[in-house]
Formats: C-alpha cells, sequence, structure tokens
C-alpha cells in the first residue's frame, strides 16, 4: 500500500498501532545515549527503561514482516501491549540519526581500525612497510656491484618466472568455461528484504537515470531498501534529490563529517540504516539488469552458507566512444567474463569490482564492514572475506557502467586503483606467515600471482621495454648468449614479453566475444601503447601512497554522450517526469532518513 502510494508511511504506521491497540511514538524529547544510536538503528527497536514502574518499554519500528512477527509477540506476552509502541522506520532514521550522527560517522570511519588495526590502511606506515623492500633493494645492489651480470641475469629470470605464472594462471581461466545462473525458484512472497547502497557525490548529471535504472529492477518495491548516500556538503545533488519525486523505497541518507571523505565511509555510515538481510553496492553511474538481484539470491542459495558474497559481472556502456574506453571495455570483459569467474569456480581469493557486490548482511558486519582509508575497498574486502573463511562468486548478470572517455580521467582513476592495490598489497602481505595460515599455501601464492605479479610487472615494463629496444639497436636480439644464465634470462624474457601480451589479447577477446562485442578486438593491436599507460598510472600510484596515501580522487561520471537510458514507456519528456514512479506516491519534499 505504502509503495503504490495509497498511504503514507505515517498513516500506515498509525493504523497498525490502532489495530494491535497501541500507541505511536513521535519520538520527540527522546533521551539515548549516542553510542547506543548504531544498534538502534540495526535492529529498528527503541528500548527505554521507565523508573517509575522498574519496566522496559519498547519502540518499534516494524514494516513488512516486521509487523507480523510484532503480532506473535504480543500474543505470546499480555503485558506487551502496555509497554510498546510503533514509530514508522523514516521517523526511527530521523530523530536517532541525528541524536547520533557523530557517533554513527565515527564507527563508520574508525570501527576498523579500533578492532582490527592489522587489517585497516590507516594503520599503513609506507615507509615502515617498504623498509624490507628497501633493504632488498640494497642487498641486490650490493650483489650487482660486486657480480653485475650474474646479478642481473638472476633478478631477470626471477621476475620473468613470476611474470610469467601469473601468465599461465590467467591463460588457465581461459579454458574454464563460464558457470550458467540457476533459476531462483522462489515466489514473490518469500523473496528477502534486500538493501541497496549508491554513496553519490557530485552527481547530479547521473541522477535521472540512476533513479530510473534502480526502479526497473525485477524486485518487490516493498521488499527493497535503497538508501541513497550523500555527502554533507554536495548541495547541488541534495537539492536535486528533493525536487524529484522519489518512490517510498527510495531513503537519502547523509554520511556524518567525520574521517576520510570516501566512498567505503559513505557505505558503512549507510549499513547502519539498511534494513534488509542482504545488502548490494551500486555506483552513480550504474545501470544493473532487472533481473541482477534474482540472480544474485539464487547464487547464495545454489552456492550454500559459505558463500557470503556474489559479484554481477560489469560491462562498459560507451566502448565505441574513444581509444581509451574501448580499451578500457576489453579489459573489463577479460577481468569479469573470463577471469574472475574463473577463479569462482577454482574457489581462489577474489578482488571484488567497486559496484554490483551482493553480501549476506550479518557476514559483511561481523567482518568489519569496509574500510575506510582504503582508496580501493573492494579490493581489500574481497580478501578479508577469503581470509575469514568466506567464499565469493560470480554471477552472469551485469551492470553497465560508465568508462572514461579522456586519457587525462582515465589516468586519474587508474592512479587511485593502483595506489589502493598497493594499500591491500602492503596490509595484507605485511604479516606473510599469518597470510598463508588463513588462505593457504595455495590461494595465497595465487593471490600474490594476480595481485603483486601485475602491479609490479606494470612499475617494470618500461625497463623491459627499453631494454628490448636496446637490445635490437645493438643487434644482439635473438643472438646466441655467451653463458647458460644467459640464455636462461634471455629465453625467460622474451617468452614472458610475447606470452604477457598474447594472453592478455587471448583473455580480453574470450570475454568480448562473451560479452557480444568482439568486434571491438581489433583494438587490441594497440596494447604496446595501452600498457604503458599503466605503468605510467602505477608510478603515479607510488608517489600518491608516499605524498598522500587516503586521497580519494573522484571519477566525474555522467560525461559520455553515447550512454543513454531509455525513460520508461510513457513517461514524460522533463528531466523530472522520467523518473516518475508507475504509482506516484504521496508527495515528500523532505529528505526521509538524513543523518
Amino acid at each position: 500500500m505504502i509503495c503504490s502510494g495509497h498511504v503514507s508511511a505515517e498513516t500506515a504506521t498509525r493504523l497498525s498501532a490502532h489495530h494491535f491497540g497501541l500507541a505511536t511514538d513521535p519520538l520527540t524529547g527522546v533521551q539515548v545515549r549516542a553510542e547506543d544510536t548504531p544498534e538502534i538503528l540495526r535492529k529498528g527497536t527503541f528500548v527505554a527503561f521507565d523508573e517509575d514502574s522498574g519496566t522496559l518499554n519498547y519502540t518499534f519500528a516494524a514494516r513488512g514482516i516486521g509487523v507480523r512477527r510484532l503480532a506473535a509477540l504480543l500474543k505470546r506476552d499480555d503485558t506487551l501491549t502496555a509497554r510498546a509502541r510503533l514509530v514508522s522506520p523514516e521517523r526511527l532514521h530521523a530523530v536517532i540519526g541525528s541524536i547520533g550522527a557523530r557517533d554513527i560517522g565515527r564507527m563508520a570511519a574508525y570501527e576498523l581500525h579500533t578492532t582490527r588495526p592489522h587489517l585497516s590502511a590507516a594503520s599503513l606506515n609506507v615507509s615502515r612497510r617498504l623498509l624490507p623492500v628497501l633493504l632488498l633493494a640494497m642487498m641486490t645492489a650490493i650483489f650487482a656491484w660486486l657480480a653485475p651480470r650474474a646479478t642481473f641475469l638472476c633478478v631477470e629470470i626471477l621476475l620473468s618466472a613470476i611474470f610469467l605464472s601469473g601468465a599461465v594462471l590467467k591463460l588457465g581461466a581461459c579454458f574454464i568455461p563460464a558457470p550458467r545462473d540457476v533459476p531462483l525458484g522462489l515466489e514473490d512472497g518469500a523473496l528477502p528484504l534486500y538493501s541497496l547502497l549508491v554513496p553519490l557525490y557530485r552527481e547530479v548529471r547521473v541522477l535521472p537515470q540512476l533513479i530510473e535504472a534502480l526502479k526497473r529492477l525485477d524486485y518487490p518495491p516493498e521488499k527493497l531498501d535503497i538508501k541513497l548516500v550523500i555527502e554533507p556538503d554536495d548541495f547541488a545533488t541534495r537539492n536535486r534529490l528533493r525536487r524529484m519525486r522519489l518512490p517510498p523505497w527510495f531513503e537519502v541518507v547523509t554520511a556524518p563529517a567525520i574521517g576520510p571523505r570516501t566512498k567505503p565511509k559513505a557505505l558503512n555510515a549507510a549499513l547502519c540504516f539498511a534494513r534488509g538481510s542482504y545488502v548490494a553496492v551500486f555506483d552513480a553511474e550504474d545501470i544493473p539488469e532487472p533481473g541482477q538481484l534474482r540472480h544474485a539470491l539464487a547464487a547464495f542459495r545454489a552456492a550454500g552458507s559459505s558463500t557470503a558474497c556474489v559479484q554481477a559481472r560489469l560491462a562498459i556502456g560507451n566502448a565505441d566512444e574513444s581509444w581509451i574506453s574501448a580499451h578500457f571495455a576489453a579489459e573489463y570483459a577479460g577481468q569479469f567474463d573470463v577471469l574472475l569467474p574463473a577463479l569462482a569456480s577454482l574457489r581462489l581469493p577474489i578482488l571484488l569490482g567497486g559496484t554490483s557486490n551482493h553480501f549476506r548482511r550479518d557476514i559483511l558486519e561481523a567482518i568489519g564492514g569496509w574500510d575506510p582509508y582504503n582508496v580501493t575497498e573492494d579490493a581489500d574486502l574481497g580478501v578479508r572475506l577469503a581470509r575469514a573463511g568466506w567464499g565469493t562468486t560470480v554471477i552472469s548478470a551485469s551492470t553497465d557502467e560508465e568508462a572514461p572517455i579522456t586519457r587525462r580521467a582515465w589516468m586519474r582513476q587508474r592512479t587511485r586503483w593502483m595506489k589502493g592495490w598497493a594499500q591491500t598489497l602492503l596490509v595484507h602481505g605485511s604479516h606473510p606467515v599469518e597470510l598463508v595460515r588463513d588462505l593457504g599455501a595455495g590461494n595465497a601464492i595465487a593471490l600474490g600471482l594476480l595481485t603483486a605479479g601485475p602491479f609490479v610487472s606494470a612499475l617494470l615494463h618500461p625497463m623491459c621495454l627499453a631494454v628490448l629496444f636496446a637490445d635490437i639497436i645493438s643487434g644482439v636480439f635473438l643472438a646466441p648468449g655467451s653463458s647458460l644464465l644467459g640464455v636462461a634470462a634471455s629465453a625467460l624474457s622474451y617468452t614472458n614479453l610475447v606470452v604477457g601480451y598474447l594472453v592478455a589479447g587471448i583473455s580480453c577477446s574470450l570475454g568480448l566475444h562473451r560479452r557480444g562485442r568482439l568486434g571491438l578486438a581489433p583494438i587490441l593491436l594497440s596494447l604496446l601503447f595501452y600498457w604503458p599507460l599503466i605503468s605510467l598510472a602505477a608510478w603515479r600510484a607510488i608517489i600518491e601512497l608516499v605524498v598522500r596515501p587516503h586521497w580519494w580522487d573522484k571519477t566525474e561520471h555522467g560525461v559520455s554522450r553515447r550512454r543513454r537510458l531509455r525513460p520508461a514507456h510513457g513517461a514524460g519528456s522533463g528531466p523530472d517526469e522520467a523518473i516518475r514512479p508507475v504509482n506516484p506516491p504521496l508527495q515528500r519534499d523532505h529528505l526521509r532518513g538524513s543523518a
């Protein structure tokens, strides 16, 4: 009734209270400890002690199945009717969220660092963590001074063997068939409440497209709980949302201005307000397939209780807009349509994508949520899930994303990604014994090959090309070596260079084929010019890691001119008309649930 626009949330709460013979609680002048607010929001229940009667009084924010559970409680306990009151979830969120805004902000920003400091990038002392690397470099320099040629060849052989192992692992992923999704087989009445967290910052341009895409999800609206998370000073986005006619299952949450201004901190803050037992994350520019939530639930059921996360595949909707966006699309195809499904099939650790992750709510909270100080919180969370013994699977349902269309925008985004991967490597690699104990030797090696290997490879790639061109110019390319060690080093290096490009081409081409975009494959002929850009981003990331490790360089969305979501059938032509629900709810100009 509420989602269809026939009754407001406050009216529905008042009628439910009348039905049960309960009073409603306006929550005016309520006294609550700020540190208790996250738990109150999480449970949707406010408990107050009445000193006069010596009893506990309860205020329930019941909706949906919660109303049925409340009815069962009232039948079991006759005294509860006199001690219970009802409040709408929207009012509970607004009042309690306002009271405890600072505590919610502190929890969102500092809880992981406080409870698990060894797993938080906030504890990252880059100088100290890089000390073993510097000592190794010094030892290598000493050996190079004593025996320069032998040292150079040994290092070349070792690195080539590591990079080649990673390439072989990626090549093996190409021979693992993509898993097929299983049908859900659940009626709408049996579907669980699903919360979607969508962090927004300066996203006015994509708001109409985002709201329309989320409204098209094939899921009962009354079982959707969508949180649009905004920053306190983002007045443009706030005002735009006020002018929109948001359906009742949308709620705007303001992330408190405490700690770093990052996406993971905003997600942690919004998680307190989420009511669902399953939680998914979407970005502002995302257009998810309508059936994605049902596919994710089916994957959870099929995989069993040991699976904590489902990753949907990400695809690029503006691949043909520029040279850089075409390469971006090919990369995504190789990553999300080939590599990640293969890793999931082999039960290996997965570095999650930044969006379209679906979680079991209880497990997400148990491992500490997102790390607000890691600028690729998705990659870090994937490793922490694996270390805690939880599995991740990949589904074929996808989400359409917008790729950067200029080299400048691409460089800023890729630098942040590289910096976050370096943070993740330093956090989890600083205690290798514990990492191997948590993951197992095989999984730890695979994780290293697929994370540290590509990162170090990106750093060294320009030098490898320089050596190759120098050999060609000097005329020693493919010339017989003067020693067995030299022959082995040259053979491994040249093989690694050829196999690296070849495997990347095969993987991306296979991904494009599975994605139905094989026509983009010719762009891979220019990988020789694309990979040096990745190397430049890796070196910029190293500098940023030292200078400003937790700074979040935001990617601008809505700049593509070729990626548009068509308005729903029958929608008007105005910008706000395009997001109007089929059954318009009652007008609401206030921001529901603002903290």
